[in-house]
C-alpha cells in the first residue's frame, strides 16, 4: 500500500466501507497531501465539498463552452470515499488535489458516455483504436473464488459492512495486481489515465515534503505502483486533445447513484449504503434498518407490531447463516421483511422498496458557488417559490388566482419549455381550464444538463424560454402548431415569444386554407381568452385572430369533408369535435356563431361528404339546438334506413354517437331511429358491425347501459320497466337483439 512515502488507497466509489476505512488510515497516516482520482482541472472546486451548505449528493459538473450537450457529471454522495476524503483534508489543512485526467481531455477523447471511472464495481474499459472493448469483471473473479455467486455480496461482505483499518487497503491492492497480472495489455484511453495520474503523483511528490495519500479506483493501484518512466508516461499522453470547459457543481440525486439507473460506477442500493454510513457508530445497522422500515409502513397506515419486528430479525439472521454471510444484508433484511411484516407478499414490499433502498435524497449547493447561469437563477426561483426539489414524485396543486400559486406555475411551465420536466400536469385538459393546476414532481440530475444546453438561449430561465421559444415558433411549418407554441408562451408568461407567436400565427392564418389546420389553432387559443384573467394576459388581439380562425374554418369545411378515408376522416372528427368544445368556452359573438352552424350544415347536406363527418356535424347541431330532436329522427332514419349503405349507415352512427351514447338513454326519437336501424340488418352484416357498436357504447358506464337496455325492452315490449318482454319479428331479430343485449352489458359476443 506505502511505497516511497507514497500511500495507496485503493477504495469503491460510492463505497460506505470503504468511505470509513480509508478516514481512519488518513488520521493515522495523517499525510501532507491527499490526491484524488478526479478530472485535475477540476482540483479549484474541491474545497467546495467541505463547505457547510454544500449537502450531498452533489456532482461535479463539466462542459464544453462551445457543446454544452457534451456534459459530464462525477457525482459524490454523503459515503463516498472521496467526499469523506476532501472533507478530511480541508479539516487537516492539508493539500487537496485531482490527478486523473483534465475534462477536457476527456471530452475530446469521447471515452464513454458516462465519464465515470472505471473501478471493481463498475468494471468496464472502453479500448480504442484496433484494441477490442474489454470487459472486465474483477470483484466478480474475487467473489466466485471466495465461493460467492456475486461479487457485490462478496464486496459488501468483506468492506462496506466489515470496514477496516489500513491492512484491508493492502490486501485489496495485493488482490487487484494477481488480477491485473492476469488480464494482458488495458485500452489506450485507460493507459492514457493511468499514466496522467502517475505524472500528478511523481509531480506532487517532488512538491511535498511528508507523506502523500493517493484515493483511487481498486482496479488502478497496481498501475500506479508500477514503476514507468516519466518519458513513457508523457508519450501515452503526447497530442491530449484540449477544449475549453466550464465546471461547477450540481444537485444529483440519490436513486441516480444507483447502478439500475444506467450509472456504471453506481451501487445497487444507495438507501442502504447511506444507512450503514449515518450508522455506523449507532449501533447494529440490521436492527436499525428494520425499525426505518416499520416506521415507513406505519407512515403509510400500516399496523407493525415489534414482535413481528423481532421475528423478522431473526429471521434475517438466520437468513445469513444460511446463506454463509457474516451479517444480514439488505437483501436478507428484504426477504426476512415480506416474511415476517408483509404475510409473504411481495408486492407490498414494492410499495416501500424505492423510498428506502433507492431514497429521496436531492443535494443542494452552497449559494456562493460558481453555478452555471441558468443553475444559478433555477435555485433563486426554487426558493423564491418555496419548492424543494426530491426524487420521488409528490402531487403539487397550485391556486393561478393567488400571486404564489402564478409564480410556481409560470416557474414550472417555463422549465417545461426548456425541457426540463421537473413538474408535469397531471391533468393537462381540466389544468388548462380551470384556476387551479395539479403538478407532479420529480427532479431529475439530467435536468441540470438540459440548462446547460439551454445557455445558447440566455442566461435566466425567463429569458432562455423566450429565445428557445422564438426559435422554435420561427421553424413552425403549420398553424395549429403555432397556436400551441402561442399557448405555451403565454402560460409561461414569456411576453416577447408570446409577441413573436401571435405576429407569426397572424401571418400564417392569412395564407392558411387547410381546415383541419385551422380547426386545430382554435382550442388552445380558446383556452388562452378564457381563463387569460388568471395570467393577467392581454386577450383583445387574441379573441379576433381566434373569430378569423373559426370562421375561415367554418367557410373549408364543407370542402374538407368530401371524399375522405378513414384515417382522414377521423381525423377531421377530433378536430371538430375539440373545437365545436373550443367555441362553446369562449361564447363568441352571434355572426361567429352563426357562421360555425352553416360550415356545420354545409357538410352535413353535402352528398360528397363522408359519412363519419356528416354523421359527426349532425350531432354537434343536434347538440346546439339547431336540429330539432324530430328532424334528427328524422335524418337518422333516413341516414340508416336499408336504401343506405350498411358501411356508410355505419360510419353516420359512429359519427353521430361517439362519445354521446348517453343520448339514447333519454331521447325516444332517436333510439326509435337506431332500433329500426339495427331490425334492418341482416346477421351478417349486424355482426360485423358489433365491434363499432361496442365501441360508441364503451364511454357508458354499467349504470347506463341498464338503463338502455331497460329503455329499448320497454318500448318494444310496451310494458312496464321491469317485465320481460316478448319482441317479435322473427328468430334474426331475436339473435340481433341478444347480441345486443349482451354488447350493451359489457359482455363477450360471438358470431
Amino acid at each position: 500500500m506505502t511505497h516511497g512515502g507514497i500511500s495507496y488507497f485503493g477504495i469503491r466509489h460510492h463505497g460506505p466501507g470503504s468511505a470509513e476505512s480509508l478516514v481512519k488510515a488518513l488520521q493515522e497516516l495523517q499525510p501532507v497531501a491527499v490526491l484524488i482520482e478526479g478530472p485535475a482541472d477540476a482540483s479549484p472546486l474541491l474545497p467546495l465539498l467541505a463547505s457547510p451548505d454544500m449537502k450531498p449528493p452533489v456532482a461535479l459538473l463539466c462542459y464544453p463552452e462551445d457543446d454544452p450537450a457534451a456534459t459530464s457529471f462525477w457525482p459524490f454522495a454523503e459515503f463516498s470515499p472521496e467526499y469523506q476524503a476532501a472533507l478530511w483534508a480541508v479539516a487537516n489543512k492539508v493539500a487537496l488535489r485531482f490527478i486523473d485526467l483534465p475534462s477536457a481531455a476527456r471530452l475530446a477523447e469521447k471515452a464513454s458516455e458516462s465519464l465515470t471511472d472505471a473501478d471493481p464495481a463498475e468494471a468496464i474499459t472502453e479500448g480504442q483504436g484496433e484494441e477490442p472493448m474489454r470487459i472486465q469483471d474483477p470483484i466478480g473473479t474475487l467473489a466466485r473464488a471466495a465461493g460467492y455467486e456475486d461479487g457485490e455480496s462478496w464486496w459488501s461482505d468483506i468492506i462496506e459492512q466489515n470496514p477496516a483499518p489500513g491492512p484491508i487497503f493492502a490486501a485489496i491492492a495485493d488482490a487487484m495486481t494477481t488480477l491485473r497480472d492476469g488480464e494482458g495489455a488495458i485500452g489506450k484511453f485507460e493507459a492514457m489515465r493511468e499514466a496522467h495520474m502517475r505524472l500528478e503523483i511523481a509531480a506532487a511528490r517532488k512538491e511535498f515534503d511528508g507523506p502523500l495519500a493517493v484515493v483511487c479506483g481498486a482496479w488502478h493501484v497496481p498501475a500506479l505502483q508500477a514503476a514507468h518512466t516519466h518519458k513513457s508516461d508523457q508519450v501515452l499522453l503526447k497530442g491530449i486533445g484540449r477544449r475549453k470547459t466550464t465546471m461547477t457543481f450540481a444537485p444529483w440525486t440519490g436513486p441516480r447513484l444507483a447502478s439500475g439507473y444506467g450509472y456504471g460506477a453506481g451501487v445497487v442500493a444507495p438507501g442502504w449504503c447511506k444507512h450503514l454510513w449515518q450508522t455506523r457508530r449507532q449501533g447494529d445497522a440490521s436492527v436499525l434498518w428494520l425499525a426505518r422500515i416499520a416506521s415507513v409502513l406505519r407512515a403509510k397506515g400500516h399496523m407493525i407490531s415489534t414482535a413481528s419486528l423481532i421475528e423478522a430479525e431473526r429471521l434475517a439472521r438466520a437468513l445469513a447463516a444460511i446463506r454463509e454471510r457474516p451479517k444480514p444484508g439488505f437483501e436478507e433484511l428484504r426477504d426476512a421483511s415480506i416474511a415476517a411484516l408483509f404475510n409473504g407478499e411481495a408486492l407490498l414490499w414494492k410499495m416501500v422498496e424505492a423510498e428506502l433502498l433507492l431514497g429521496a435524497d436531492v443535494g443542494e449547493i452552497p449559494s456562493d458557488t460558481p453555478l452555471a447561469p441558468l443553475i444559478d437563477d433555477l435555485q433563486r426561483n426554487q426558493k423564491a417559490a418555496r419548492l424543494k426539489p426530491e426524487a420521488l414524485e409528490r402531487e403539487l396543486s397550485v391556486d393561478l388566482r393567488s400571486e404564489s400559486g402564478l409564480f410556481r406555475s409560470t416557474l414550472l411551465h417555463r422549465l417545461n419549455v426548456l425541457g426540463v420536466n421537473w413538474g408535469r400536469l397531471t391533468d393537462i385538459g381540466r389544468s388548462r381550464g380551470t384556476f387551479r393546476e395539479r403538478w407532479m414532481l420529480a427532479w431529475q440530475p439530467e435536468y441540470a444538463v438540459r440548462l446547460v444546453e439551454n445557455l445558447v438561449y440566455g442566461p435566466t430561465i425567463e429569458k432562455a424560454a423566450n429565445g428557445r421559444l422564438i426559435q422554435m415558433i420561427g421553424t413552425a411549418s403549420t398553424l395549429d402548431a403555432l397556436a400551441t407554441l402561442v399557448q405555451n408562451a403565454i402560460t409561461a408568461a414569456l411576453r416577447e415569444a408570446s409577441a413573436a407567436g401571435l405576429a407569426a400565427l397572424e401571418e400564417k392564418a392569412g395564407h392558411s386554407s387547410e381546415c383541419l389546420e385551422l380547426l386545430a389553432s382554435v382550442p388552445p387559443l380558446a383556452d388562452i381568452i378564457r381563463y387569460g384573467e388568471a395570467r393577467k394576459t392581454e386577450t383583445e388581439r387574441l379573441a379576433g385572430l381566434l373569430e378569423r380562425l373559426i370562421i375561415e374554418g367554418s367557410i373549408a369545411l364543407p370542402y374538407a369533408a368530401r371524399d375522405l378515408d378513414a384515417q382522414a376522416a377521423a381525423a377531421l372528427v377530433g378536430a371538430l369535435r375539440k373545437a365545436d368544445e373550443a367555441i362553446k368556452l369562449v361564447e363568441p359573438d352571434e355572426h361567429v356563431l352563426e357562421a360555425w352552424r352553416n360550415g356545420l350544415a354545409a357538410a352535413l347536406d353535402s352528398s360528397r361528404s363522408t359519412a363519419l363527418v356528416a354523421g359527426c356535424a349532425a350531432h354537434l347541431l343536434y347538440e346546439a339546438g339547431c336540429l330539432s330532436a324530430e328532424a334528427t329522427a328524422d335524418l337518422l332514419g333516413k341516414r340508416l334506413s336499408p336504401g343506405t349503405p350498411v358501411a356508410d349507415a355505419a360510419a353516420f352512427f359512429e359519427g353521430f354517437f361517439s362519445g354521446a351514447g348517453q343520448r339514447l338513454i333519454y331521447d325516444e326519437g332517436l333510439r326509435g331511429a337506431v332500433d329500426g336501424w339495427l331490425a334492418s340488418l341482416d346477421e351478417e352484416a349486424f355482426i360485423a358491425h358489433l365491434p363499432l357498436l361496442r365501441r360508441v357504447f364503451s364511454n357508458l358506464d354499467s349504470m347506463e347501459r341498464r338503463r338502455l337496455i331497460e329503455a329499448v325492452l320497454v318500448k318494444r315490449a310496451s310494458l312496464p320497466a321491469g317485465l320481460t318482454p316478448a319482441p317479435d319479428g322473427g328468430e334474426a331479430w331475436r339473435r340481433h337483439f341478444d347480441l345486443l343485449g349482451k354488447l350493451l352489458a359489457g359482455e363477450p359476443s360471438h358470431g
